[in-house]
């Protein structure tokens, strides 16, 4: 009697964030359930650590081409970010004080934040010319801005 042969998938169907199922191919099902199994803050950490290294967005493709495709205006109000604070965290308090005008308690905690790897807005619809005097003030202190 001839045996019949029994094929395994080797996937494991996953259930997707829009409610259909996806495979896990056999490879990836250890790495999928260790990241099924962190806390919503380390995830968030881990996307930003692989955009970084790899160059890449988590954002949706489609919200990328709707972006694209509107014509291109140039703009006249900038943000500034802070996103690293550096050594000299005593002298970026000092730029954020006297940038903001806010005060030691307040600078303080926007510098204690971003040392914690949140980054936050210093100056919100700055023009060109401002926010890149800012920067140069944050750089000279040892900080990382990002201009938006």
């Amino acid at each position: 009697m001839a045996e019949d042969k029994v094929v395994v998938d080797q996937t494991k169907p996953e259930v997707s964030a829009d409610g259909g199922t996806k495979q896990v191919p056999e490879k990836f099902q250890k790495m999928v359930s260790e990241i099924e199994k962190m806390p919503i803050v380390e995830l968030a950490e881990l996307v930003k650590v692989l955009e970084e290294k790899f160059g890449v967005s988590a954002a949706a493709p489609v919200a990328v081409a709707a972006a694209g495709a509107a014509p291109a205006e140039e703009k006249t109000s900038f943000n500034v970010e802070l996103k690293e604070v550096g050594a000299q965290k005593i002298e970026v308090i000092k730029v954020v004080r006297d940038i903001t005008a806010k005060g030691l308690k307040e600078s303080k905690d926007l510098v204690d934040a971003a040392a914690a790897g949140t980054a936050q807005m210093v100056k919100e619809g700055v023009k060109k010319e401002e926010a890149d005097e800012i920067k140069k003030k944050f750089e000279t202190a040892g900080a990382k801005v990002e201009i938006k």
